[in-house]
């Protein structure tokens, strides 16, 4: 029978805590008494944990917690960080989470251009609802890690930003090479293993022209999923999932 598996907040060598809504989950509707199985991600690390103790908060904060018995082989993120122009909060929230059960290491937020006046307004505060998001699918899709949700900034911050990474941008109006072509010369030409990536996506509407130039300026390689228009969040996973295939 597959254990639940749970991210723990705190921890150290030889035990792991659930505070809060997921330690509330586990005592008012598992019931979790001592002794009972889970699975505890603490630190990056997956471990085959039993539980050593609960507290039921009755109106206070509920903990559980765990020994960690034996450390179990977990599987590495995505080494991609998508860089997500902000667009329709529902929308961009169902990209966060599919994004996350893919196995992206990283989601930068930017303010591009035709991000829509009131969502760039809005997004910092949205911030800790994404991670949230990110972190129940993290959960729900075993992963060992959560994916960072960085703090929104504005497209030109992100695309000068030092970076070792290889960076790619999505552009309606490249044709002639592909993510998949792109990607196959990189690990063609990779001596050392694949470099982590990093993939734009534009909002509703695109890039700007001006954006385009600022990539372009900037070393970023701009390449298309094909001829067909995709909606922001829609292009996101394809990227991710054509990212994959040479990846993992």
């Amino acid at each position: 029978m597959t254990r639940r598996r749970w991210i723990a907040e705190h921890w150290d060598e030889m035990t792991a805590t659930l505070v809060g809504a997921q330690a509330e989950h586990m005592t008012r509707v598992l019931r979790a008494q001592p002794g009972m199985e889970a699975d505890i991600v603490a630190g990056g690390r997956v471990f085959h944990a039993e539980v050593a103790a609960v507290t039921n908060g009755h109106g206070a904060t509920s903990v559980v917690r765990f020994n960690l018995i034996a450390e179990l082989k977990a599987d590495p993120a995505l080494p991609v960080t998508l860089v997500m122009a902000v667009y329709k909060f529902d929308r961009m929230e169902w990209a966060i989470e599919k994004a996350t059960e893919l196995g992206v290491a990283a989601v930068a937020p930017v303010i591009a251009r035709r991000t829509e006046k009131h969502l760039a307004q809005a997004a910092e505060k949205r911030v800790e609802r994404w991670r949230r998001i990110a972190h129940e699918a993290a959960q729900q899709s075993r992963r060992s890690d959560v994916p960072v949700i960085h703090e929104p900034e504005p497209l030109a911050a992100r695309v000068r930003s030092a970076s070792t990474d290889t960076r790619i941008v999505l552009a309606e109006q490249e044709r002639s090479t592909s993510l998949r072509i792109a990607l196959e010369e990189y690990v063609a030409a990779a001596q050392a293993g694949m470099p982590p990536l990093e993939l734009a996506i534009g909002p509703e509407g695109g890039w700007a022209p001006e954006e385009e130039e600022l990539f372009d300026a900037n070393g970023w390689r701009a390449v298309s999923l094909g001829p067909r228009i995709l909606r922001a969040e829609t292009a996101a996973i394809a990227a991710l999932a054509v990212a994959a295939s040479f990846l993992e």
